[in-house]
């Protein structure tokens, strides 16, 4: 078992705690661990260094500590990353000199698995738009008791493919169960059957799914995974949401699929460069419905959040670390 680390003076930095604690919650559980805690709610890369000069401990959201950062820090001994992915971190490097990265794994599964619905239902009950022709008079003008602007879809015995069936993947598939849905999914790990879930092939699940959901990781693979021969595939009457990672998604070519009619809509929380700039093609495309990258903001998942993250910093300071990466 690894030495403690409790028994020595610890300085301790967040530098970027915004977006997991924007004033809701409180960081004195992790004060309490190492009173020495300064936190910033962002550190631009030029102030990186300066602000983790003499830390040991270091936690991070989505600032990047890469290898020059990392071996111009000698007491840093430990790395936390406020998320489940860890790509902002050098792993490679930081494991060269002995130091400790932790992650979050898991926080978010309730709440990312709820956006995807949202985005579902956003498109088939049209809620948005029959409210705000409601507040403008449409029904107070309406020759009839009930009127719709745009169709109204069931998702009873719809299909919905799954591409990556990790814990999110399967908890938007039981969900999706719920309402009656049939269920396809396709990962790269194979699996047998189970119950309401066919597993198929990536290319088929593009073909036969009437709404298609990622929650696969963004590696060399599955860049671009849907890209303009995948989107030729579906149905035109077909929703794509993206809550994963942006990168999974050639934009240009679901722009294009979407403003030509060729999908019925996308509902994405992630884009590959976010902020976005502003000449990004999706951000214009018809029947396209975005969100800043807010499925796993929910309170509950931000509670999750810090309550793990603080709790990988206690296990490292007994000696023995947890959610190592």
């Amino acid at each position: 078992m690894p030495p403690s680390h409790s028994q020595f003076p610890h300085k301790a930095v967040v530098l970027d705690g915004h977006a997991l604690n924007p004033g809701d919650l409180s960081w004195e559980p992790l004060r309490a661990l190492v009173p020495d805690l300064t936190v910033h709610d962002r550190t631009p890369p030029a102030l990186v260094l300066e602000r983790c000069e003499g830390a040991d401990i270091v936690i991070v959201n989505k600032t990047v500590l890469d290898a020059a950062t990392i071996d111009a820090l000698p007491r840093l001994r430990y790395i936390g990353v406020l998320a489940t992915g860890y790509n902002v971190v050098d792993i490679a490097a930081a494991h060269a000199r002995d130091i400790a990265v932790t992650n979050v794994p898991a926080y978010s599964t309730p709440s990312v698995a709820q956006q995807v619905f949202a985005f579902l239902l956003s498109f088939t009950n049209e809620v948005d738009l029959h409210a705000a022709g409601v507040r403008d008079g449409r029904w107070t003008r309406s020759a009839d008791f009930c009127y719709w602007d745009a169709p109204l879809t069931e998702l009873d015995g719809l299909v919905l493919g799954v591409v990556g069936y990790g814990r999110i993947g399967r908890r938007v598939a039981q969900i999706a169960r719920a309402f009656g849905m049939r269920v396809l999914a396709s990962t790269r790990t194979p699996r047998s059957g189970e119950e309401g879930v066919s597993f198929v092939p990536l290319d088929d699940l593009f073909r036969h799914s009437d709404v298609i959901s990622l929650h696969c990781p963004l590696t060399a693979e599955t860049e671009h995974l849907v890209d303009a021969r995948r989107l030729a595939l579906v149905k035109p009457t077909a929703i794509l949401i993206n809550t994963g990672r942006g990168p999974l998604v050639d934009e240009q070519a679901l722009a294009d699929a979407l403003n030509a009619g060729r999908l019925r809509g996308a509902g994405l929380d992630v884009l590959s460069t976010e902020p976005p700039r502003a000449d990004n093609p999706l951000l214009s495309a018809r029947n396209c419905r975005i969100t800043p990258h807010v499925s796993w903001a929910t309170s509950a998942a931000r509670t999750r959040l810090m309550d793990v993250a603080t709790g990988n910093v206690a296990a490292f300071l007994s000696g023995a670390p947890c959610n190592l990466v």
